[in-house]
């Protein structure tokens, strides 16, 4: 289980596609943030401005990147990267996938 020490969390949640997908933001001692999210069963696309690192902590789920036909099949433990400025559809097709993403820097 990963834990962050000495962060601040925004209280606002980050509400997605009808509340199905959920997320607080956190900023952490070394001026870089995350997400932790849940993610309810569905389909739902995301784009991406800068870089991201995909956690899933709980559940599983499946991934396309954009510009690829590949379904990858993401258990807890796992993570996938996307590059900045494209994006992902993700799917959950059952239970509640909990990820924590990572904004990546060059």
């Amino acid at each position: 289980m990963s834990s962050f020490p000495n962060v601040t969390v925004d209280a606002t949640a980050n509400i997605y596609f009808d509340g199905r997908v959920v997320s607080h933001t956190i900023h952490l001692a070394d001026a870089s943030k995350k997400t932790l999210g849940l993610i309810y069963p569905g389909e739902y696309h995301f784009g991406t401005a800068a870089a991201e690192r995909m956690e899933i902590i709980a559940g599983c789920c499946t991934i396309v990147i954009d510009g690829s036909s590949d379904a990858i099949a993401i258990p807890a433990g796992q993570a996938f990267e996307v590059a900045a400025n494209s994006g992902f559809t993700i799917t959950v097709t059952e239970g509640i996938c909990q990820y924590i993403c990572s904004f990546l820097t060059a």
